[in-house]
């Protein structure tokens, strides 16, 4: 009798070890699958990334300054620029107000 619930609880952890290593193996596949979706969303941040420093940087501001303006931490700021995240649509349009652009302008310019 003790034997067999021995078997039943091997036979349960070889059970939830193999389902567990389907579920990374599908996880690992759909990410793999994803790369093209996620080079074109890093070329578009990038782009936007790169758009905000180039407005930033010819309406001679610092990141602090900007951040200070709109209400937001300069790593924040650092981070739009750097592409590793996007500013919310308010922070956009506050973006677009401080440089002196329409929010459509800017967005326009982006790749």
């Amino acid at each position: 009798m003790k034997n067999i619930i021995i078997s039943l609880i091997h036979l349960a952890f070889i059970g939830f070890f193999v389902w567990l290593l389907t579920i990374v193996i599908r996880a690992l596949l759909k990410y793999l699958k994803s790369s093209d979706v996620r080079q074109e969303k890093s070329v578009v941040r990038r782009s936007l990334g790169e758009l905000l420093k180039q407005h930033r940087i010819r309406c001679k501001v610092t990141q602090e300054f900007v951040a200070e303006t709109i209400g937001v931490s300069r790593q924040a700021v650092s981070k739009w620029e750097n592409g590793m995240s996007d500013p919310s649509t308010s922070n956009l349009l506050a973006l677009a107000k401080l440089y002196g652009i329409s929010a459509e302008d800017l967005l326009r310019e982006v790749k």
